[in-house]
């Protein structure tokens, strides 16, 4: 059994086929984070947005079947564009203390992008496994999202 001040790492791999611009901005843009960031049966609403170092975003989670919901802050510590984004993140919820610490690298590749999602800190109420579970479901949304090579005007 662990104790409250144990805290989880997970981390992800992908290969997305997609420009390393395009998995960038899917990072950096409110509208966009909103249709790919929660996990499968949720909502997300964004609450405030300043993509900068030093800015960030407040969004809520919401369980689309029992309507509760979770909110979380997250600061931008590192931004090189199509590189690499560094932030931490808090829950607004004091059940769930801490501050995790989320870095995302992008590789230009072959196929496309070469993405490493390394988020550390998890608080530990929350199952690594499920942090692992919902990361994956989100970034298959994600690869929904930038994936398509979508004409203009289509």
């Amino acid at each position: 059994m662990s104790d409250s001040t144990t805290t989880g790492t997970v981390r992800l791999h992908r290969v997305l086929r997609a420009p390393p611009e395009r998995v960038y901005r899917a990072f950096l843009d409110a509208g966009a984070m909103v249709k790919w960031l929660p996990p499968n049966g949720f909502t997300a609403t964004m609450h405030a947005f300043d993509p900068r170092v030093g800015g960030g975003y407040r969004m809520s989670f919401t369980n689309f079947g029992t309507g509760s919901s979770h909110s979380f802050r997250v600061t931008y510590v590192e931004l090189v564009p199509n590189e690499r984004i560094r932030q931490t993140d808090t829950f607004d919820n004091p059940g769930l203390p801490g501050e995790m610490q989320v870095t995302v690298i992008l590789k230009k590749s072959i196929a496309g992008t070469e993405l490493q999602i390394e988020q550390a800190g998890i608080p530990a109420a929350i199952p690594v496994d499920f942090c692992y579970m919902g990361w994956q479901e989100s970034l298959d949304m994600l690869a929904r999202l930038v994936e398509p090579e979508i004409p203009d005007g289509a």
